[in-house]
């Protein structure tokens, strides 16, 4: 990188990136070979040409991929692209967050580009794996600089874009929702059919003498045969019954139990219905299969209608929190995750119970509507937990009308500094303890003592503001606490705490609040 003339993102370990280009170029040859060889017949051999070859032109695009930063504006080059950004066209550089649950990756982050007519790109460099990349760090730091100094960048901090953002789109849960409805409509419209299966099955009767051959589908007929042998395969996996002479059949898919009790040499009875095999009687253990009834498919539509609840929630949070700015941390959709769960309790017995009559049963309508109640109760409730808390609404700003005794019962309250100061070194603290005779501490614990407090230099401090946490603040803050934004002797300083708590340790350690950034 050079800091005068601009900067230049290249990817690293260009020579395992170009390793991998020349294994996929071996790929597509094999590929080539074979293909030609075998007269386009697939096999074992061009499976794996194919795999090196797409690995080989992911690393191509990787190695060749490029981002230059100067004066005029961005310049970013790809294998099949190249394309420059003036700075002015440029409305803000962001971090998009990722977080990756493997254990050598725990979050990736890419630097995403926002236009003036609101477009976004991802830059293809610089791209870091590690949440601790100094290059990385260094590199978006030089962008903004150059933003800065020939552009006008809407931020005055670097916006990082997560899953717990404002600026996260919410199109993804829009169609996961959309899909366990339609999930949901295509199990309730077997519903129906399942129910008149059930009661067909339930009326059915054994065939008589002067049963029509045309009708002996709808009567229970039975023929006997021999079992040749069994084969219990592992629960997951479907087990056998093999007839001898084949008749009336090869074989027939069981349950396990059925397959281990039945033995080679047992007579049993087969029962049929609909020309299938409905039952299996023998000496010591009878077989019946497993007819879906229309309550299990009824809960079943239920339990997918209930799930597209969640990314519906997911949804409606982010539609709640549109006027935000985009690295605003919104709202946890959880609460509407627990009124679906109430709604579950006593719709899917219902279901269950009453699946064709839940509209004309007298019972079905009196425990639906007074579900119906329950469930607004819930939903009103989430509705009132989700909503977004400004510092203002929440009385953060506002000060106190005493001021705490200080000589009173000590009291811990859950806050955390985000960074690493003296008072707090290496993020060790969990909770402030206040009151008690005691200076304000930081520790490592909720009480009862002192244990390893770390006194707060009160006199150091001062308020700069208090807003609402940003996705730069990390996963650790909850979604419903406030950040204060303090200033140690020239050091930026963050504390966070849920915002009654916030309010009460700021007015304890006697720091006069400006008005709140929203």
């Amino acid at each position: 990188m050079n800091e005068v003339g601009g900067v230049t993102c290249r990817a690293h370990q260009k020579r395992t990136l170009w390793f991998f280009v020349g294994v996929g170029a071996a790929g597509a040859v094999l590929v080539a070979a074979r293909f030609s060889y075998r007269g386009g017949l697939l096999d074992v051999w061009m499976g794996v040409g194919t795999l090196l070859a797409l690995v080989g032109i992911v690393s191509l695009r990787a190695v060749t991929a490029r981002v230059d930063a100067d004066a005029y504006g961005l310049h970013r080059r790809t294998l099949l692209r190249r394309r420059s950004v003036p700075w002015s066209d440029i409305a803000d550089l962001r971090v998009r967050l990722k977080y990756a649950n493997t254990p050598r990756v725990q979050e990736t982050r890419r630097v995403s580009l926002v236009l003036r007519d609101g477009h976004q790109e991802l830059l293809p460099l610089p791209h870091s794996w590690s949440p601790d990349d100094p290059d990385f760090d260094t590199k978006l730091a030089a962008l903004r600089t150059l933003h800065r100094r020939y552009g006008a960048p809407e931020s005055n901090h670097v916006p990082v874009i997560s899953y717990r953002t404002a600026g996260r789109g919410w199109a993804g849960s829009l169609s996961l929702c959309v899909l366990l409805l339609a999930t949901a409509a295509m199990a309730a419209w077997f519903v129906p059919k399942a129910a008149s299966e059930e009661r067909e099955w339930r009326s059915a009767a054994p065939c008589t003498a002067e049963t029509p051959a045309a009708e002996r589908g709808e009567c229970l007929s039975t023929q006997p045969a021999v079992i040749a042998r069994t084969e219990a395969n592992r629960p997951k996996q479907s087990s056998w019954l093999y007839f001898s002479e084949s008749r009336p059949l090869e074989r027939l898919g069981v349950s396990r139990e059925a397959a281990l009790e039945f033995r080679a040499g047992d007579k049993v009875e087969l029962t049929l219905w609909h020309g299938q095999v409905r039952e299996v009687a023998g000496t010591h253990h009878v077989w019946r299969e497993h007819i879906t009834g229309a309550g299990g498919l009824a809960v079943v539509a239920a339990g997918f209608a209930l799930a597209a609840g969640y990314p519906a929630a997911q949804v409606l949070v982010r539609l709640r929190g549109r006027r935000l700015p985009d690295d605003d941390v919104l709202p946890s959709a959880l609460p509407f995750a627990g009124a679906l769960v109430g709604t579950a309790l006593w719709l899917l017995p219902l279901c269950y119970l009453r699946p064709t009559t839940l509209f004309t049963s007298p019972t079905a309508i009196s425990w639906t509507a007074a579900g119906a109640l329950v469930t607004s109760a819930f939903f009103g409730w989430a509705w009132r937990a989700t909503r977004v808390r400004t510092p203002v609404e929440s009385g953060t700003a506002e000060e106190p009308s005493t001021q705490a005794n200080g000589d009173g019962d000590e009291v811990f309250l859950a806050a955390l500094f985000l960074e690493h100061t003296d008072y707090n070194p290496y993020g060790f603290g969990t909770h402030i303890v206040l009151g008690g005779g005691g200076p304000p501490a930081v520790t490592p614990h909720p009480g009862p003592d002192r244990f390893a407090a770390k006194p707060i230099p009160v006199e150091r401090l001062t308020v700069q503001t208090v807003r609402r946490p940003r996705g730069s603040d990390g996963d650790t803050v909850p979604r419903s606490w406030h950040i204060a934004e303090l200033d140690d002797a020239g050091t930026p300083v963050r504390l966070s705490a849920a915002p009654a708590d916030l309010t009460r340790i700021l007015h304890e350690l006697g720091l006069a609040v400006p008005s709140p950034a929203v």
